[in-house]
């Protein structure tokens, strides 16, 4: 082995130097043992002739040789098909530039031809900025010394982009990182047990999903503690099933923590704990075509389970059930579970039936209070009373704090004229076209405007964010007081301020949970979704931020949102909404052939066109056909874990 190969040591270990400009391909660079440990496992895999089961093949895989983030120079950019080959006992990723793969009919670098109609997303520049992290989505790592040609190459040894071909064998491998999703072309980075790189992979035409779920049948891949998005590799055996639960940290020292923290943060936990060691990705809850391989049950058979694990099996979804929605609760239904002091009796009763058909109209403004917490369930009338009075009292205390700020003081407090100016735009553009804020000069509008200064001083962290006018709206429109809609809405507020957060990390774990429910209930609307370059439910946000407000017609919105106020069957109804709107769309969506300009203008043309009767229905069904999957103890032979995923859906959609 030569101490001189054409490897580059990542430039983004050498401090200031993450954009550092790639050295051209066959640069000699002295090496590190372990580069050269690195760049011998690279050489070393070359494809002779011999018996090769092509198992993958994904074209449209570019490699990015400039760090220029979306700006990339057409020549910067090298397509390339990337195939999983099977030889003798061997799993082998390769990847050559199209010339060398002798395909480059289907793999080009073009402009969307505007005419044209060619289903598949062009490699025109994203519309998106990607957000590159330079350290993984630039070719600034390992690159392997030019392959002997295959039998019938397009392309000699000496083309320039043949030098950048490689191949590695899946056990070679130790990770696999994925790029942020909805932020542009997605790339997958491969990790070797080296420690090195290969060059970062970059899906123009979507395929990393389908690409990770081939690989699964070969590797576990298990989510790292520290980092979401990267991909721990350990192969088939039991040994590394073993080994792994001590590598990824499963439990601490104190492994109530674990509970702890899933009620905190079902999500988070959920993929941080249960799913590192069995996260299949969508294929779990149905083997893939081919069958999973037969020596996988045997070897988890033989594992005992780590403490707080119970090994069971779980069939596939069955049948969606007929769900009927029931009548709104009533004056009279209500009055029946009044006690003598006028205490709420059997609110569990109460609640069901609120879940099952909503409240009718004269209803709501008693109800709602009960609903969104500002009276207690438990309290008497008498308690009630003395309770709006102490609020009544706090509620003008906090209005009277911004009231007596004079001009003059709001212009050297710069934070509350934002909020005020915010503010003003904001309510005069809310809800105009109903009756209660029609017209200019509407004491409805200077409510709603009050209210919003006065929750500036409840909640000095958060303040105002544009958004919260249209939650506060529907609820000064039930109440018809100020005080109870503010009390309301702080009560609302306690149920969605993380959206309203700057770090957006609620947001961000909601599409998650999204994602999460959608894998297990639609596998292939999934896949729909991922190679159009809508896999990351971006088209949702609007939806999960002010919680469907704009999507249906006022009297649905104030229907839906009773219904969610409930808690039943769990906090996250909400979530199961979305997949029952999504649900209801997908034949319009995977059968019109729609890309992701499409999809997100289908989506938005939904508006005020949904049933919320229709849409709670299928919610409804959804919840009953995730919670009749079957699953049963460690009583047969050859059983698996559950499906991580399917854990997670069933605990964010019961109750804590």
């Amino acid at each position: 082995m030569p101490k001189h190969c054409p490897l580059v040591e990542p430039p983004f270990l050498a401090p200031g130097n993450a954009h550092a400009a790639l050295p051209p391909p066959g640069a000699s660079i002295p090496l590190s043992p372990t580069s050269v440990h690195t760049c011998r496992l690279f050489l070393s895999l070359t494809l002779p002739s011999c018996r090769l089961q092509v198992v993958f093949e994904k074209g449209g895989v570019f490699l990015h040789t400039s760090a220029r983030g979306r700006h990339q120079d057409p020549g910067s950019l090298i397509a390339g098909v990337l195939r999983l080959l099977e030889k003798d006992n061997d799993v082998i990723l390769h990847w050559a530039p199209v010339e060398e793969a002798g395909d480059s009919s289907h793999v080009v670098f073009s402009k969307k031809d505007p005419g044209g109609g060619d289903p598949c997303p062009s490699e025109e520049e994203p519309t998106f900025d990607p957000g590159y992290e330079p350290d993984w989505a630039v070719i600034s790592t390992v690159r392997s010394r030019s392959r002997p040609p295959e039998p019938a190459p397009a392309a000699g040894a000496g083309s320039p982009q043949g030098s950048w071909a490689f191949s590695v064998s899946l056990g070679e491998l130790k990770s696999i990182r994925r790029s942020k999703p909805g932020l542009g072309w997605a790339y997958l980075v491969l990790v070797t047990q080296a420690g090195g790189s290969l060059p970062a992979l970059h899906f123009h035409r979507g395929g990393t999903r389908a690409l990770l779920r081939v690989l699964s049948r070969y590797l576990l891949l298990a989510s790292s503690p520290q980092d979401s998005r990267l991909y721990l590799v350990f192969p088939h055996d039991s040994s590394a099933l073993s080994n792994s639960f001590h590598h990824l940290q499963l439990f601490d020292d104190d492994s109530s923590n674990v509970v702890s923290r899933f009620l905190q943060d079902p999500y988070a936990a959920t993929f941080g704990g249960f799913s590192r060691v069995t996260n299949f990705f969508r294929g779990a809850l149905q083997p893939p075509p081919d069958g999973p391989p037969a020596s996988h049950p045997e070897a988890l058979d033989d594992e005992e389970p780590e403490p707080g694990f119970e090994v069971i099996s779980c069939v596939q979804l069955g049948p969606r059930p007929v769900v009927s929605r029931g009548q709104p609760v009533t004056e009279d239904i209500w009055a029946s579970h009044v006690g003598p002091d006028g205490r709420l009796q059997d609110v569990g009763e109460l609640k069901a039936q609120i879940f099952s058909g909503g409240l009718c109209p004269s209803l709501r403004r008693e109800a709602w209070k009960f609903l969104l917490g500002y009276l207690s369930w438990e309290g008497s009338a008498e308690e009630h009373k003395v309770h709006i009075r102490r609020k009544t009292d706090e509620y003008f205390r906090m209005k009277l704090q911004w009231k007596s700020v004079s001009p003059e003081q709001e212009r050297r407090n710069s934070l509350l004229h934002g909020y005020r100016s915010l503010i003003e735009r904001d309510v005069s553009r809310t809800d105009r076209s109903n009756k209660f804020y029609e017209g200019p000069g509407n004491p409805g509008l200077g409510l709603l405007n009050d209210i919003l200064l006065t929750y500036c001083m409840y909640h000095f962290d958060l303040g105002y964010v544009q958004g919260m006018s249209d939650l506060l709206s529907p609820i000064l429109f039930v109440t018809q007081n100020e005080v109870d809609a503010f009390w309301c809405f702080c009560g609302f507020m306690e149920l969605v301020h993380g959206n309203f957060e700057e770090s957006q990390e609620t947001m961000k774990r909601q599409l998650g949970q999204l994602l999460l429910l959608l894998r297990v209930l639609d596998p292939p609307l999934c896949d729909f979704l991922d190679s159009q370059d809508s896999g990351s439910l971006c088209f949702c946000f609007r939806w999960l931020l002010i919680w469907f407000k704009r999507e249906f017609p006022f009297p649905d919105v104030l229907r839906l949102w009773e219904v969610l106020w409930t808690g039943l069957p769990g906090p996250n109804l909400h979530l199961l909404v979305a997949c029952a709107i999504l649900d209801m769309e997908r034949d319009a969506l995977m059968l019109s052939g729609f890309g992701s300009n499409e999809i997100l203008k289908h989506i938005n043309e939904l508006t005020m066109k949904l049933s919320v009767e229709d849409v709670l229905t299928q919610a409804q069904a959804l919840y009953m056909q995730l919670t009749a999957c079957q699953v049963r103890p460690k009583t047969l032979p050859a059983l698996t874990l559950i499906p991580s995923h399917l854990i997670s859906c069933l605990s964010l959609i019961h109750c804590s």
